[in-house]
């Protein structure tokens, strides 16, 4: 499980930073979070191929976090691409993206499924066997969601040697992996915790968009490993954070203090932080595991919650 930060910025890009989009990439699938202008050129810098994302998350509608989706989408078409995109996004964008793509006399080859994000409480919108994720809403000037993505739990791993040992024939091993114990043709029992070892702990991280500060935040993404949280003002600018509905870097450590989160992420910067050492040194008085979102770098969750600094 790895995240590609293709950008950092807030609404106004910088010479070093994009507006908002992440690469989540878990069991082979790659996921894209967001997708401000200039993403698919990120994608190429960062050697991310086009074809390998089927599923797009679009927190909210305002440009930063969506202008780049056109563009995106475009290219998606001039590839030859024929497989569908499901497209997570807030209700209200599915006509506007379908008059626009008619506005501009684009026409797909291939199907954009659209997965509506809607209401006041978490929901899943996305599984497969190896994770899901949730949506959960923000509180933003419009209506805006997060992303929790989350490892389900493996099945234990059998111990080789023990398969001979005992004898334990292959239709039983499936069992065995769901933690039932091995009985053997003379009626002996052998616990499953000899005869296996637990599976890697499940991964998970969460992204949180455009938000101002609120208590309900945190149970959205109790305990996940990697935090990404926006952070757009230092705390001497708590009041025009209020006044945007935005998050100051104190706001982004206290809701990874109150999850519980493994690492913190903090990213969405203002264009007038040309340097966001002191955001990242100010955030660490709260929740010393703070570390900046980087464009073009990508973040290993298992090593960060295994304690390894990017």
């Amino acid at each position: 499980m790895k995240v590609t930060v293709l950008g950092s910025s807030s609404a106004l890009p910088t010479s070093q930073r994009y507006p908002s989009a992440h690469v989540l990439t878990a069991h082979g699938r790659m996921f894209l979070i967001d997708c401000g202008e200039g993403t698919q050129m990120q994608l190429r810098k960062c050697s991310i191929r086009f074809g390998r994302i089927n599923d797009i998350f679009i927190s909210h509608l305002h440009g930063d976090h969506v202008f780049g989706l056109y563009g995106l989408l475009s290219t998606f078409n001039l590839m030859g691409r024929t497989n569908p995109i499901r497209l997570h996004a807030p209700a209200n964008y599915d006509l506007l993206l379908r008059s626009h793509l008619s506005d501009f006399d684009i026409h797909l080859n291939f199907e954009i499924v659209f997965v509506p994000l809607q209401g006041n409480d978490p929901a899943i919108v996305y599984e497969d066997k190896h994770l899901t994720v949730a949506a959960f809403p923000l509180k933003h000037r419009i209506q805006a969601y997060g992303f929790v993505f989350r490892e389900k739990p493996a099945d234990r791993n059998i111990i080789k040697e023990k398969i001979e040992e005992y004898s334990i024939p292959s239709y039983r091993i499936p069992g065995i992996k769901k933690g039932q114990d091995f009985v053997n043709d003379e009626g002996m029992v052998i616990k499953n915790d000899e005869i296996t070892v637990p599976p890697p702990k499940p991964l998970s991280y969460a992204y949180c968009s455009d938000t101002m500060y609120f208590a309900r935040l945190s149970s959205f993404v109790k305990s996940v490993d990697l935090l990404y949280h926006e952070a757009t003002f230092d705390g001497s600018m708590e009041k025009l954070a209020r006044k945007v509905m935005h998050s100051t870097t104190l706001d982004a450590a206290k809701t990874a203090l109150k999850a519980n989160a493994g690492t913190l992420m903090i990213g969405h910067f203002s264009a007038r932080y040309d340097d966001v050492t002191s955001l990242v040194e100010e955030a660490r008085t709260i929740f010393p595991s703070t570390i900046p979102a980087i464009d073009g770098n990508t973040y290993n969750i298992k090593e960060l919650s295994a304690g390894k600094q990017p």
